[in-house]
């Protein structure tokens, strides 16, 4: 492959570890990072650190899926004739099977 697909592909699998970790930094019954914090009024507090898990976990998701799609296009625009098996496919069903198998027809047998 070519050497935009690999840094797209570690691009995308280090966005994937931190998504796993924001994920696991967060708690939707008052664990996680969230809990750690418990005096009323900070500058960072209890509601603003879960605002701010929401919000990388989505800016996360969001940057995988605009990355997948480009690692797409550049595998599909990088092999010749892009990836199609559609072909080999129907070639190959067609090879080991016929759609409509004849009958065998015997030879040398007695006409009565």
């Amino acid at each position: 492959m070519t050497a935009v697909f690999t840094i797209l592909t570690v691009l995308i699998i280090l966005a994937a570890i931190l998504l796993i970790i924001a994920v696991l930094l967060q708690n939707g019954k008052g664990g996680g990072l969230a809990s750690n914090f418990v005096a009323g009024n900070q500058t960072f507090g209890v509601r603003q650190t879960a605002d701010l898990l929401e919000k990388v976990t989505w800016g996360l998701v969001a940057f995988i899926l605009v990355l997948s799609v480009i690692t797409a296009f550049v595998v599909r625009g990088g092999a010749s004739g892009g990836i199609d098996i559609t072909n080999d496919i129907e070639n190959v069903q067609q090879a080991e099977q016929p759609a409509f198998p004849t009958a065998p027809i015997e030879q040398g047998a007695p006409e009565e």
